[in-house]
């Protein structure tokens, strides 16, 4: 499927000139924008809604937003294709038939695997013709949007792994102090809590994800390596993970798993399972989890009845730090009109008007303003994991294949912690066959 993927991109960058004539196969009189995402589709419930704040979840607040700027335009013409998620199969074959769309989600990891072949249109222009400025954008987003110095997107949000806790499992081992969470500070005081709660609640400290989910492996490590200042990523072509930095990481994960300190073979599903009933102290998993978990927080007669809490990564060595990666909307290489291009301009100053409505995820919003609002650090626990805008990093922006990177290392180190291959055997194998893969990335 990735080899697929590569050979459509690769065709796409050849193609990327022969894309149909300004205003052919579009509406006649007014403007059109083909806009394609993912996020899910909820047309049933939500296809008519233009009440953005009566909207829950990813799929629902999208949906309305996309529907209140076709209501609120009806000068343009807006066409809105839902793939299924991620959908850049799709992409790279639209792309390589000279007919992509004028609009598509995309990870932040992701843009460098188009910009670097020159398929994505730079965005600064069109972005400060909408009002909006690269130094509107927290940190974080802006970091995962700019590639070469250049913006190549208007950054939706930032993403990343967060500290989950239930806090009357934590109350029960003697973990809360003035109604917040204790939180290690070291990767001792880790291992020091995760006994202590063992032996007071009879359950694991962390609940995990492990089985066919390597973005949990991976997420862990290169968090803990960014806090360590670690160069793991030293070029385009090579991961350095032969160090005492990466080691000392994934032994502390083999440790709390030889020690019964965390759930065991469990997908994502059967981990979220686990942490609303209760089975464990804390849930390693992302942002998007938040609305979900604070639904059974709010629920009477629940496990996680008025006992969750959530906050960032501890900081176990060196400095806070959190790997992060997030959703953008970029604009694919293709001819357009300037009826065209101004009717994009006008859909991106309605959407980061309202990048506090997507706040509503859970996910950390993209731009400053929201972030620092009164109304972001109104809703639940998002004061808590507010700093994720600041501390938050992804990959550096040269780095490319990073899904597929991301099965390989996540492999790896999963067997490190289960014990079937030595550590130092298992940072090797995941150095080398990552290499592997971006020598022959070009």
């Amino acid at each position: 499927m990735m080899r697929r993927t590569l050979s459509a991109l690769a065709l796409a960058a050849a193609l990327a000139g022969c894309s149909r004539e300004e205003g052919e196969g579009r509406g006649e009189g007014r403007p059109d924008i083909y806009v394609q995402r993912f996020f899910g589709e909820c047309g049933a419930l939500y296809g008519r809604t233009i009440q953005i704040g009566s909207a829950e979840g990813e799929c629902g607040i999208v949906t309305a937003l996309f529907n209140r700027f076709g209501a609120q335009n009806r000068d343009i013409g807006l066409d809105v294709n839902v793939v299924a998620w991620p959908g850049y199969a799709q992409l790279a074959a639209q792309m390589a038939a000279g007919d992509p769309p004028d609009l598509v989600t995309m990870h932040q990891g992701v843009i460098s695997d188009y910009q670097s072949r020159g398929l994505l249109e730079p965005m600064d222009s069109i972005l400060r013709e909408a009002g909006i400025r690269p130094e509107d954008f927290t940190d974080a987003a802006r970091r995962g949007v700019t590639k070469n110095g250049i913006v190549y997107g208007l950054p939706w949000d930032t993403v990343g792994g967060l500290y989950h806790v239930n806090t009357k499992l934590f109350a029960a081992a003697g973990l809360m102090n003035g109604g917040k969470p204790v939180i290690p500070g070291s990767a001792a005081e880790l291992l020091d809590q995760a006994r202590r709660f063992k032996e007071a609640t009879g359950k694991p400290y962390f609940v995990q994800s492990q089985v066919n989910d390597p973005a949990t492996h991976v997420r862990n490590l290169y968090s803990f390596l960014l806090a360590q200042d670690a160069n793991f990523y030293p070029d385009g072509h090579h991961i350095r993970l032969r160090t005492p930095e990466a080691k000392r990481v994934v032994e502390l994960f083999r440790t709390l798993e030889r020690e019964g300190l965390t759930t065991r073979n469990q997908d994502n599903p059967a981990a979220i399972a686990s942490f609303i009933n209760g089975d464990g102290g804390v849930f390693l998993t992302g942002t998007w989890m938040i609305g979900p978990f604070e639904q059974e927080a709010e629920a009477k007669g629940r496990p996680l009845s008025g006992a969750y809490a959530v906050v960032p990564y501890p900081r176990l060595w060196g400095h806070a730090a959190a790997f992060v990666d997030g959703h953008a909307w970029v604009m694919p290489k293709r001819k357009r009109s300037p009826e065209q291009h101004r009717a994009l301009v006008r859909l991106f100053r309605f959407m980061a008007a309202h990048n506090f409505d997507w706040a509503r995820t859970g996910h950390i919003p993209a731009f400053k303003a929201v972030v620092e609002s009164p109304a972001f650090a109104a809703l639940p626990h998002r004061g808590d994991i507010a700093p994720l805008a600041r501390i938050g990093a992804p990959l550096p922006a040269y780095v490319r294949r990073q899904g597929a990177i991301e099965g390989l290392v996540g492999e790896e180190i999963a067997a490190a912690v289960a014990g079937t291959k030595p550590v130092d055997q298992a940072l090797a194998d995941a150095e080398r066959r990552v290499n592997e893969l971006l020598t022959n990335a070009d």
